[in-house]
């Protein structure tokens, strides 16, 4: 998967991604959603789409959307508008394994069925935990593949032609454990089940403490500017 195909085939499903996705993820949206905002303050989506979930947010948090389509984010914007949602700060295109904010410049960093889309799901993770502040969360809702037995084998050999629509059908838990197990400052705090099948999980990461010393001393960039009109 290289990030052009993958910008490229969510232009493709722009037009009906909310008719064929928007009922299959619909408690998986609200799940997570319901997690961001425990915390609260200001979230990041990345992989924010066409939209579908910034009405569902709290009016009193501030929502920052990102998207690698442009055709996806031309539908968010439109939703911005069509709804008032004044609690979007910003829609911008933007590459999850390589975004442009500072760090810890969020409270929340929300990903749903995202990293199973990006060309490198380990980079992408490195880059919520860079942009999530101490203490926040990385809430992730995503597509998580049998490890062995037919449904495994299924999934692998489904891979050519899903790679084509823009996600992965095979991609086991452990590489989100692995991931964890390679960063000091981050803990997995949970794993639940979402429907339908079981075939989905929200996972929670924390950032903890032990990065707050050491992320400030970071390279800092620019931060986003492109602000719903």
């Amino acid at each position: 998967m290289e990030t052009d195909q993958v910008a490229n085939a969510y232009g493709r499903w722009a037009p009906v991604y909310d008719l064929v996705f928007g009922p299959v993820f619909r408690q998986g949206r609200r799940a997570a959603i319901d997690v961001a905002e425990r915390i609260g303050g200001r979230i990041l989506e990345v992989g924010v789409g066409t939209g579908i979930s910034l009405p569902g947010y709290d009016r009193a948090n501030r929502i920052t959307g990102v998207d690698i389509s442009e055709p996806m984010l031309e539908k968010a914007r439109q939703r911005v508008h069509a709804l008032k949602l004044g609690h979007v700060e910003a829609i911008a295109v933007m590459d999850a394994e390589n975004m442009d904010f500072p760090d810890n410049s969020f409270d929340v960093v929300v990903a749903q069925y995202v990293i199973t889309s990006v060309p490198n799901p380990e980079k992408a993770l490195d880059e919520f935990a860079r942009v999530v502040r101490p203490g926040g969360e990385i809430v992730i809702t995503t597509r998580v593949g049998a490890e062995q037995g037919l449904r495994g084998r299924i999934e692998k050999a489904l891979m050519p032609v899903t790679s084509r629509l823009g996600f992965r059908t095979e991609f086991a838990f452990s590489r989100y454990s692995d991931w964890a197990g390679t960063m000091p400052e981050i803990e997995l705090i949970e794993r639940r089940e979402l429907p339908p099948l079981g075939h989905f999980s929200l996972v929670r990461f924390r950032k903890t403490a032990l990065a707050a010393n050491d992320s400030i001393n970071g390279a800092v960039r620019a931060p986003v500017n492109e602000v719903v009109q």
